[in-house]
């Protein structure tokens, strides 16, 4: 039986700009905060970092320094999905060749697949490389569903280990549980549904807000694991509001702004992302203030 990448909470880390390039020191900066307080899993050059703004020597320099930064202490998640099946196997296999643990594959966006074309394409890049393959399901971002049938088709492949699910269709998931193998795991992909998904079966979370309050997130997820949900729903439930400010524009315009308010990098963001309104940003900036995690 396949034993899970990492349990917990592994955070979609943003990618620091500066100067138009990549400030891999700031990254690092991030990177050690993160592990200092428990965060179980690096994931780098995902949504959350813009790897759709970066260039490929950036993407595979990015990678290639945060194994170097993280050295061995939790596992390191590279993004290296793509909308052409071409492109994201020359990614997968640059980002194994960088020491990837493990690689996080989104659904092909804007083609708009079929399930017969998602499954064709996982497994061409699955058998491509020979590092665990997460699949990332986000259709608000994509177009496309992976279905719970066609989960099950991917799960029988060796590399094809489970899914970052950002669908916010819990009855889907439901029925992935059900339908998939026991070691065929769901990490949430949204936040605020950390403790529902877990409950459901899910083993953690590939989280935003860790970006900027990790040690909280890691401990709802450790507090899942433990099969407290008691106390999980009621954290999930306090971690609501910090939830809903992070995604008030799209991601990462507000944790990147609530990063650049806290001081842990400039908040940089590349275009066609910009800063978010005025009126948002004051929404980020007295959330922030509300959790204690900047002064008033």
């Amino acid at each position: 039986m396949r034993t899970p990448i990492f349990t917990g909470s592994g955070v979609a880390i943003v990618t620091p700009f500066r100067n138009e390039t990549v400030d891999l020191p700031a990254l690092g900066h991030l990177i050690d905060l993160q592990l200092e307080a428990g965060t179980d899993a690096i994931i780098v050059c995902g949504t959350t970092g813009e790897a759709s703004t970066m260039t490929y020597r950036e993407r595979m320099r990015t990678i290639e320094y945060c194994v170097e930064q993280v050295n061995g202490r939790v596992p390191v998640i590279a993004g290296s999905g793509s909308n052409a099946t071409e492109v994201t196997v020359a990614l997968s296999r640059d980002a194994q060749h960088a020491g990837a643990d493990a690689l996080l594959l989104v659904t092909p966006y804007y083609n708009k697949a079929s399930q017969t074309g998602l499954v064709r394409h996982y497994q061409v890049v699955a058998d491509a490389v020979d590092r665990p393959v997460i699949l990332y399901n986000v259709p608000s971002r994509t177009g496309v569903n992976i279905a719970p049938e066609t989960y099950v088709q991917l799960a029988q492949h060796p590399n094809i280990v489970g899914v970052k699910e950002a669908s916010g269709n819990l009855g889907n998931i439901q029925r992935t549980r059900a339908l998939c193998p026991a070691d065929f795991y769901i990490w949430s992909g949204n936040d605020d549904e950390t403790v529902p998904i877990c409950v459901l079966g899910g083993v953690g979370v590939i989280s935003v807000v860790a970006n900027i309050a990790p040690a909280l997130m890691h401990r709802l997820t450790q507090l899942c694991l433990a099969g407290d949900y008691k106390a999980a729903g009621a954290l999930q439930v306090e971690l609501k509001a910090l939830c809903d400010a992070m995604f008030c524009e799209v991601n990462p315009i507000p944790v990147k702004t609530a990063m650049g308010l806290m001081g842990l990098c400039e908040g940089t963001l590349r275009l066609p992302l910009c800063e978010p309104s005025a009126a948002n940003r004051e929404r980020i900036r007295s959330t922030l203030v509300g959790y204690g995690l900047m002064p008033a």
